[in-house]
């Protein structure tokens, strides 16, 4: 979802009839005034509905709609990417519901060219590899990194983005070196972006705010997962809120760089359900200030 750039200062040049002439302009900016402000559009990555969206894929997208989302990020579900629609019929029905399809995670090695062609001609604006796991070496990162170019180039000759979604994996150090500076340094930066999969890189025990310094505008979308105080396990998320992870001050750095896209996900409801999880965090959003 984009951030649009706001003025931080507005020159006044006629006193009070002016300033308040200004202010009305200045309050359809956000909720808050000033450089923090709440997100306009934030989504959802579905896969946080895996159990609920196969069976009743429209009635689960009805609902993700009437809880404030207004884009959504999908996956490679049972019924595929537009859960037996057809890309233009599943175009349609989020429109219907006033959402945007942005973005989804696909398998970037099975019918690629069909899939960018088919997110190209409903105005998608991201094809996303999900995951890849852990290579025993940095040539290995290499070629992967040839194999996100190769895909990068397919998506732009569609008129469409590609990027790469993390795990825990490329953060944590092999053979002194960090595996996602080896993917960062090897891809083109014209062809591919990166989704920071933030909690991912919490539980790997690096900061995030660091590799959006670094890296600035190549990570242009984002998930935002909370992870339970006091996790023990690597994959122990929880509603947006209630865990460890400060997205208020991450993402006014996200947002400093580049960030576009912030989408919520959720992998585990311990005292929930998924649909009531999800609609926690679309109220959590609606007040995050950043």
């Amino acid at each position: 979802m984009n951030q649009y750039n706001r003025r931080a200062f507005i020159k006044l040049g006629g006193g009070f009839a002016a300033a308040m002439a200004l202010a009305p302009m200045a309050c359809k900016s956000g909720s808050k005034l000033g450089s923090k402000r709440a997100l306009d559009n934030f989504g959802l990555q579905l896969y946080t509905l895996r159990d609920d969206l196969p069976k009743d894929p429209k009635g689960v997208l009805k609902q993700v709609a009437s809880f404030g989302y207004k884009q959504v990020e999908g996956y490679e579900g049972p019924q595929g990417m537009f859960w037996g629609m057809g890309n233009t019929g599943f175009k349609q029905y989020m429109d219907d519901l006033g959402m945007t399809f942005v973005s989804s995670h696909c398998d970037i090695y099975k019918n690629f060219e069909q899939k960018a062609a088919d997110a190209a001609a409903i105005g998608m604006k991201y094809l996303i590899c999900p995951y890849k796991g852990p290579q025993k070496t940095l040539d290995d990162y290499k070629k992967f990194a040839d194999d996100l170019n190769q895909k990068g180039q397919v998506c732009k000759q569609n008129g469409i983005r590609f990027a790469y979604h993390n795990h825990d994996y490329t953060f944590k150090p092999l053979d002194g070196q960090m595996p996602q500076d080896i993917l960062m340094a090897n891809t083109d930066k014209d062809s591919v972006d990166y989704e920071m999969d933030i909690y991912w890189v919490v539980a790997a025990g690096q900061d995030p705010e660091a590799w959006f310094n670094k890296y600035k505008n190549r990570f242009r979308l984002c998930h935002v997962k909370d992870r339970t105080r006091g996790a023990v396990e690597a994959a122990d998320s929880t509603t947006l809120g209630q865990g460890s992870i400060d997205y208020s001050k991450i993402l006014t750095t996200a947002k400093a760089n580049g960030m576009d896209y912030y989408i919520v996900e959720q992998e585990k409801y311990t005292g929930t359900t998924p649909l009531k999880a999800v609609e926690d965090d679309a109220a959590y959003m609606k007040k995050l200030v950043f």
